[in-house]
């Protein structure tokens, strides 16, 4: 296979067909097969914005003598990646392994197990996608609650009422690959597999989330909706079973040696429970703040240089961090091209916001994350749950200053930069539901991340221009971007350093920052119970 990199086209000028522009660009005219595997926006100088375009080709002949002659030098012979082997259930006479949560790890560990041939339960306290859909509108429409169903809670997971991010951190290899490529057979767009940006959007998550069960049930798993996990049961330090109950109120103990724990960053009760029941886990990192709004015509100027982009660019999006000489750091997360902000809270009394967007991302306004690190000294207790009680602080705070009923507390940047009451919205309208109040971001969030913002503000102005200006909005408050603990595992075997048998995963453990990451997690857990030897080597 050859890779073709730094391949560039204006935004008008990107072909319908590539094949005959490589064939011109290399000389090559054998090419038995061409792909895209990136696709790229460069728009650090708008008055030349342009296409970044990667190939992967194979030719019918000598690719070594080929790449050697060819004119055009950005180009390299590379292996085909490696993948990872076909899963297998090698245990005789097992108990059936349990997988606790359908989000993103739990449906990958779910997935790997059923194909093996290990027929595993897949336990989720909340609803299937379609029956959770309307529970989550109830929220969305009248500020009704269902704390079993909802944006944190049901099948999915948190990610499918969101934009569908697939950008991560860790290393693109076998896992994620594996990821994607499952994602796409369900539904996902086939686009996935080479944006630089890829994104599913919600509007699409739900259906392919749905195929997923599908083809989880059909190798032989079996989902539990609406069944929480209760308890572990343990003996001389190893897991032999869990205790459930179901939405009729019955319980049910489920003889198990592996337990794939992925339930996600909200999971509070069960956080608790597995406090109690003696699991290692230590407080962690993460970050609070507001949601921001802004006209999506402006991102598109501000970033491309134009209000309304050609299609093949799609909407803009931005992405800013900036230090304050305190240590502390104000940065931009999970944003929302022409999305929405939306009602996320999982618990009476607490109010949590986060985004949201279609494939289309078709929305007047842009919003993203506005946040603040947080770390365990400011939580004010050394107990590994202080984080959470931190984050539901936070949470109760805007719920009295939105004024119940789930309505978010909103103010305007140049407002809260000046601090003073909004007593009317510019050229933003707020896209959250059921409603807002304006309110002062002060009695919301606390001093040291009110200060934070405020001197963020100014470094952000200069990164894009205007950006605390344009009528932009703050609706609060952002507090679930990532778990507030970690579980405490081995590196070896993924299992619990507690309890033998439990497989703590995901972004609810400690150990994700997203889909991709987190669903690569799941591969990860379900691969290290099936296999006797030791984790294959899929890094390219």
């Amino acid at each position: 296979m050859i890779r073709i990199s730094n391949v560039k086209f204006r935004p008008k000028a990107v072909p319908d067909d590539f094949k005959p522009y490589i064939e011109e660009l290399t000389g090559f005219k054998n090419i038995v097969s061409l792909r895209v595997a990136k696709k790229s926006v460069d728009a650090r100088k708008k008055e030349n914005l342009c296409l970044l375009y990667v190939f992967d080709i194979v030719l019918d002949g000598d690719e070594n003598a080929a790449a050697a002659e060819c004119p055009y030098k950005d180009i390299v012979v590379m292996n085909e990646p490696v993948s990872l082997p076909s899963p297998v259930w090698r245990a005789v006479n097992r108990p059936r392994p349990v997988v606790v949560g359908t989000g993103p790890a739990g449906l990958m560990a779910g997935l790997a197990l059923a194909q093996a041939g290990a027929n595993p339960i897949l336990l989720e306290r909340g609803k299937p996608v379609s029956k959770r859909r309307k529970d989550v509108n109830r929220l969305w429409k009248i500020g009704e609650l269902n704390e079993n169903s909802n944006v944190q809670f049901g099948e999915g997971g948190a990610g499918t009422f969101s934009d569908g991010k697939l950008t991560t951190g860790i290393k693109k290899d076998a896992w994620t690959r594996k990821v994607l490529q499952e994602f796409v057979a369900a539904g996902a767009p086939a686009e996935i597999l080479y944006l630089a940006k890829p994104h599913i959007g919600t509007d699409k998550l739900g259906y392919m989330v749905g195929n997923l069960r599908r083809k989880i049930m059909a190798a032989g798993g079996e989902y539990r909706f609406e069944t929480r996990l209760t308890d572990l049961i343990v003996r001389d330090g190893r897991l032999i079973g869990v205790k459930t109950v179901n939405a009729q109120g019955e319980t049910e103990e489920i003889a198990t040696d592996c337990v794939v724990l992925a339930v996600g960053h909200s999971a509070r009760d069960t956080f608790e429970m597995l406090y109690e029941r003696g699991v290692q886990m230590i407080q962690k990192p993460f970050a609070v703040g507001a949601r921001i709004e802004h006209p999506q015509s402006y991102i598109n100027k501000s970033q491309y240089g134009m209000v309304k982009p050609r299609p093949v660019l799609g909407p803009a999006d931005y992405k800013l961090a900036v230090h304050m000489d305190s240590g502390r750091s104000l940065y931009t997360f999970c944003m929302c091209p022409g999305g929405t902000v939306v009602a996320a809270a999982s618990e009476a009394g607490r109010l949590v916001t986060n985004g949201m967007s279609t494939f289309a991302r078709d929305g007047e306004n842009a919003n993203s994350a506005l946040l603040v690190d947080v770390t365990p000294a400011d939580f004010g207790s050394d107990h590994p749950l202080a984080g959470m009680e931190f984050q539901r602080q936070i949470e109760e705070n805007a719920f009295r200053a939105g004024g119940g009923l789930f309505r978010a507390p909103v103010q305007r940047v140049v407002d809260f930069l000046h601090d003073r009451e909004t007593v009317k919205f510019g050229e933003v309208r707020p896209s959250y539901r059921p409603g807002v109040e304006m309110a002062d971001m002060r009695a919301v969030l606390p001093p040291y991340v009110i200060e934070t913002m405020k001197e963020g503000f100014k470094k952000m102005d200069r990164k894009i221009r205007c950006f605390s200006g344009h009528d932009a909005i703050l609706t609060a408050a952002e507090t679930r971007t990532s778990s507030p603990i970690r579980m405490l595992r081995s590196p070896e075997t993924l299992q619990s350093v507690s309890v033998a048998g439990l497989y703590p995963c995901g972004e609810g453990a400690g150990y994700a920052g997203g889909i991709m990451s987190a669903a690569a997690d799941g591969l990860r857990c379900a691969y290290k119970i099936m296999a006797d030897e030791s984790e294959p080597d899929t890094a390219e």
